[in-house]
């Protein structure tokens, strides 16, 4: 069985994952936002299916819907935050040479991790 987890601002499923890529979906609960981070090891592809909310790209910020696509250049610090009313759901495709979460640098996060 692929990975699933709950996390306070929602939760993430694994859908397939190989040598050279992950493929998540992630639900961000509405007023909720994930950690503002980078990674060293792997860029990330964000595709909106659901929701509304704002991307924060090494302190750029963009507002996405359903449909958006958004491209986080490895290294880049990233956020996505759900400024709607209703789950914000998008798909997260991981490319690179490791996936691990240890590869998540935090820089700010609500949640004190």
């Amino acid at each position: 069985m692929l990975e699933k987890s709950d996390r306070p601002w929602g939760r993430y499923e694994v859908l397939q994952e190989g040598a050279t890529y992950k493929v998540k979906s992630i639900h961000v609960l509405p007023g909720k936002r994930l950690s503002y981070q980078r990674h060293q090891q792997r860029s990330e592809h964000w595709y909106v299916t659901d929701g509304a909310g704002e991307v924060t790209l090494d302190g750029k910020v963009i507002k996405v819907s359903r449909g958006s696509i958004i491209t986080v250049p490895q290294g880049c610090a990233h956020r996505m935050s759900n400024t709607g009313e209703s789950e914000l759901i998008f798909i997260e495709v991981q490319t690179g040479s490791y996936f691990g979460e240890d590869d998540i640098e935090r820089i700010e996060d609500d949640f004190g991790r």
